[in-house]
């Protein structure tokens, strides 16, 4: 076996191992339209992906003058989670590309800007949890989320791996930036079905990622 400079792999979860990125927004735009704030589905994905619940809410109280409160949080969490338990589906190739990091030696974790209830969710409902517990960290366990370097640094060392020997799978403009400044190899996956249209591509872009890719079992051909 090979002795890769690449020892970890740090997965994003919404988006990346599940094609839940969709869904998310179109439960988002209804929970705010019920309660009177008029946001689009293209203003959550220029705003909201990849980050933080906290920051969904600093920017629906500094942007729209409203306040999020336990009530809509847990509107949204009902309505999302019954949306995943119907409709969430993993992404295509992943269990190929899982395969072939494991044949190389390379482990792999999950760091997400997702609360870690929805993530183990998500994984549990398409039958990935399996294959990445206990290897699953959070925003909620660093004091900045993305595009701060924090999560991947944070789940890096749990992992004891360097930095400078981690790669991070994205597919988002925060989560991308958040690699850059965690000094790690940062590939944008664009394989989502939210991944379309020109301004989503020019803004994985402009942060000029050290690869780029839409099908997911060709993970292990930007490895290094």
């Amino acid at each position: 076996m090979h002795d890769p400079a690449t020892k970890l792999v740090i997965f994003d979860c919404d988006g990346v191992l599940v094609d839940s990125e969709p869904i998310s927004v179109e439960v988002m735009v209804a929970e705010f339209a019920k309660a009177g704030v008029a946001m689009d589905a293209d203003y959550v994905y220029r705003n909201f992906l990849g980050r933080s619940m906290a920051t969904v809410v600093e920017v629906a109280r500094e942007e729209f003058s409203f306040a999020i409160g336990e009530a809509f949080l847990a509107s949204l969490r009902i309505h999302l989670y019954d949306r995943f338990r119907q409709d969430l589906k993993p992404i295509s190739g992943l269990h190929t590309a899982l395969d072939d990091l494991q044949k190389a030696g390379i482990s792999w974790c999950v760091a997400s800007s997702s609360q870690p209830d929805r993530i183990a969710l998500s994984l549990t409902v398409t039958g990935l949890i399996e294959r990445f517990q206990p290897h699953i960290f959070s925003a909620t366990m660093v004091k900045n989320g993305k595009p701060a370097p924090d999560l991947f640094l944070y789940a890096a060392e749990k992992m004891a791996i360097p930095p400078q020997q981690c790669v991070v799978v994205e597919d988002s403009p925060a989560g991308l930036a958040a690699a850059r400044a965690a000094n790690m190899t940062a590939l944008a996956f664009t394989g989502g079905g939210h991944a379309l249209g020109e301004a989503y591509h020019n803004s994985i872009d402009a942060l000029k990622p050290d690869g780029k890719f839409d099908a997911m079992a060709n993970l292990v051909q930007f490895i290094r």
